[in-house]
C-alpha cells in the first residue's frame, strides 16, 4: 500500500495513481519492502539508468542474492565453499540494512556474528500444586531467573570472567566511534526507556563488545491460563552477538562453565530419573554458532572507493560506522574467500523490518538508486 503521513503521526492510504507526483516522505508498506525487496529494485533501476546513460563500470560485477537470510542462511556456507572460484572477488558490497538514524548517507564496515544457547532448568517431573508443594519442591523458574541474573551486573555488563577478553579500544578507535552522530536522548525517547546499559561509553562503543541477551523465557502458564503450580521446567533462549576479537566457542564454553560453577549438573538432553535424583541442580544446555562477525578497515581499497563514490553522489562524507549491531550471513565470503566487505545501507531506519507494517520511504528509495548509480560509475 502507498501511504502518506498525517498530522496525527499516523498513516493515510492514498491511490497509486498519485505516484508520478510523489513526496519523499510517502511510504510503500509491504512485506520485505525494506528488507530486502527495496534494495533489489534500487539496484535493478540503477543498472537500467547506467545503461541508458552509457556508463560502463571498469570492473566485473557478480550479483549474489540470498533468499534464506531470515532463516539464518543455513546453506550459504556450503554453497560458498563449493563455488570458491566462481565467487572469488576483490571486494564485496552488501546492499542491506537501514541508514544511520539521522537518515544521512551511511557506510557500515562490519557486522556482529551470532550464536545461540537454549538453557532449561528443572523442578518436579510434572507441575505440582503450589499449595501442596510450594516451599518444598524447588521452583525451576526462580532458579533460572537467579542463574541468568548471576551473569550480569546492574549496568548490563557480563561479569563472567574473561567474557570481554581480547577487546581493547584505543584512542583512535574511540574517536572514530564518537564521530558517529548518535543522540542518546533520541534513543531513549524512541525506545521509551529511562536508562541504558553501560557496556560502552556510548552506543557505538557498546556494539564493539559481544552481547549476552535473553531472547525469551517460558515456564508454567500466565494471563488467562495462569495456574497455581510449581512448574516442571523453565527455559531461556539466549543469543550472543559476536565481534571479530571473540571466539564463539570460547564464549559459549565460558557461559557453560559459569552455570557449572553455580552448582548445576549440565546435560544436553532431558535429564533421566537417575540424573534428577543424583543432582541437586540440573540444567540442559545446547548451543549453535550461526556465523562469525566481520570488519573491514575504513582505509581499505573498498572503503576508500566507496567513500569517494558517496561523496561524489551527495557532496559530503558519509557517516562511517565501524560495526553494525545486527548480524548478516556474510562471514562465509569474508572467511572462506578472504573478500573484504562493506555494507551500503539505503533504507529508512524506522522501516519496521521483520515486523508488521514494514515500509520503505520513497525518498530513501530515490536516494538508494542514486547511491548505487554513483557506485557503479565510480572507477576502480
Amino acid at each position: 500500500m502507498l501511504k502518506k503521513p498525517t498530522i496525527n503521526n499516523d498513516w493515510e492510504q492514498i491511490p497509486w495513481n498519485l505516484i508520478e507526483n510523489y513526496n519523499d516522505d510517502w511510504r510503500v508498506f509491504a512485506r520485505s519492502a525494506s528488507d530486502a525487496k527495496g534494495p533489489i529494485a534500487m539496484f535493478l533501476a540503477a543498472l537500467d539508468a547506467i545503461a541508458e546513460e552509457k556508463i560502463n563500470p571498469n570492473y566485473t560485477i557478480k550479483v549474489i542474492m540470498d533468499f534464506e537470510e531470515e532463516l539464518g542462511s543455513p546453506r550459504l556456507p556450503k554453497a560458498v565453499a563449493k563455488n570458491t572460484e566462481l565467487l572469488k572477488s576483490d571486494m564485496l558490497i552488501i546492499f542491506d540494512g537501514p541508514r544511520h538514524i539521522t537518515n544521512k548517507p551511511t557506510l557500515t564496515f562490519g557486522a556482529r556474528g551470532i550464536a545461540t544457547i537454549t538453557l532449561t532448568t528443572y523442578g518436579p517431573i510434572v507441575p505440582q500444586h503450589s499449595g501442596h508443594f510450594g516451599n518444598y519442591a524447588p521452583n525451576p523458574a526462580l532458579r533460572l531467573s537467579k542463574l541468568l541474573a548471576s551473569m550480569k551486573d546492574d549496568n548490563g555488563k557480563v561479569i563472567i570472567p574473561g567474557y570481554y577478553q581480547g577487546i581493547s579500544l584505543d584512542a583512535e578507535t574511540k574517536k572514530i566511534l564518537q564521530s558517529v552522530p548518535d543522540d542518546e536522548s533520541e534513543f531513549k525517547d524512541k525506545l521509551q526507556i529511562g536508562s541504558i546499559d553501560k557496556v560502552g561509553n556510548n552506543y557505538q562503543e557498546a556494539m564493539q563488545y559481544p552481547s549476552l541477551n535473553i531472547i525469551g523465557m517460558q515456564s508454567g502458564w500466565i494471563d488467562e491460563q495462569t495456574r497455581t503450580i510449581v512448574p516442571a521446567w523453565a527455559r531461556a533462549e539466549i543469543d550472543i552477538r559476536l565481534v571479530l576479537e571473540s571466539d564463539p566457542k570460547r564464549l559459549i564454553n565460558l557461559v557453560k562453565k559459569h552455570i557449572e560453577n553455580e552448582g548445576y549438573f549440565i546435560t544436553h538432553k532431558t535429564p533421566t530419573k537417575e540424573e534428577r535424583l543424583k543432582n541437586e541442580k540440573i540444567a540442559s544446555f545446547t548451543s549453535e554458532i550461526s556465523y562469525q562477525s566481520f570488519r573491514t578497515d575504513f582505509n581499505s581499497e573498498v572503503g576508500i572507493w566507496l567513500q569517494n563514490a558517496m561523496k561524489n553522489a551527495f557532496g559530503t562524507d558519509p557517516i562511517m560506522i565501524r560495526i553494525a549491531g545486527g548480524s548478516i550471513p556474510i562471514s562465509p565470503f569474508v572467511i572462506e574467500l578472504k573478500t573484504p566487505a562493506v555494507i551500503v545501507p539505503t533504507v529508512n531506519s524506522d522501516n519496521n523490518q521483520h515486523s508488521p507494517n514494514e515500509n520503505i520511504r520513497l525518498g530513501n528509495y530515490r536516494e538508494g538508486i542514486k547511491t548505487m548509480i554513483a557506485i557503479l560509475a565510480e572507477k576502480l
